[in-house]
C-alpha cells in the first residue's frame, strides 16, 4: 500500500549587486528548502509560508507569483512506500532580513549562497533544476520590474 504524502515550501532569495542569493538549509544528510506537510484546512501557500517561519525564523517576505514549481517522488518509510509531492514558491526578501536567518532544530546549518556555489552543495538532481528555473525567473522578473 502506498501512502500520499503532500508538502509545500518557498526558495528565499535576496538581490545583492544583481546577483540572486538563495537560502540553502542544511538537513543531516542534504542541502534543500524550507517545506513542510501541508496540514489539513491549509492551503499549499499557507503551508510554504508558515513553514518558511518556522524554519528560517525569516518573517517578512513575499510571495513573487508567476512561479511555482512542482516535484514528485516515491521513498520507503517503515516498510510502507511513500508518494510525495511538494510545491515551492518563490520569495524575494531584502539583504538585512536575510541576515535575520536562524534556523530550527531540523537544520544543521545554512547558507545564503549564488546560483553557481548552491549547485555546489546540492546532491538532489530535482533540487538543482529547480534552483536553475527560480534564477531564470528571477532574472525575468527583475527585468520586467526595471521596464515599468
Amino acid at each position: 500500500m502506498t501512502r500520499e504524502e503532500k508538502s509545500a515550501g518557498i526558495i528565499l532569495y535576496y538581490i545583492d549587486e544583481n546577483i540572486p542569493y538563495f537560502l540553502l538549509l542544511k538537513y543531516p544528510t542534504y542541502w534543500g528548502f524550507a517545506k513542510g506537510l501541508v496540514e489539513k484546512e491549509e492551503s499549499e501557500e499557507e503551508t510554504a509560508i508558515r513553514e518558511t517561519k518556522e524554519e528560517t525564523g525569516i518573517e517578512n517576505f513575499n510571495i513573487i507569483e508567476g512561479f511555482e514549481h512542482k516535484q514528485k517522488w516515491f521513498f520507503r518509510w517503515d516498510n510502507e512506500l511513500v508518494n510525495k509531492e511538494a510545491i515551492f514558491f518563490l520569495a524575494k526578501i531584502t539583504k538585512q532580513e536575510a541576515e535575520k536567518t536562524k534556523v530550527s532544530h531540523e537544520h544543521v546549518d545554512f547558507a545564503w549562497l549564488s546560483l553557481e556555489k548552491a549547485i555546489i552543495k546540492m546532491k538532489i538532481k530535482n533540487n538543482i533544476e529547480m534552483l536553475q528555473a527560480a534564477q531564470d525567473f528571477i532574472i525575468d522578473y527583475e527585468k520586467q520590474k526595471k521596464l515599468f
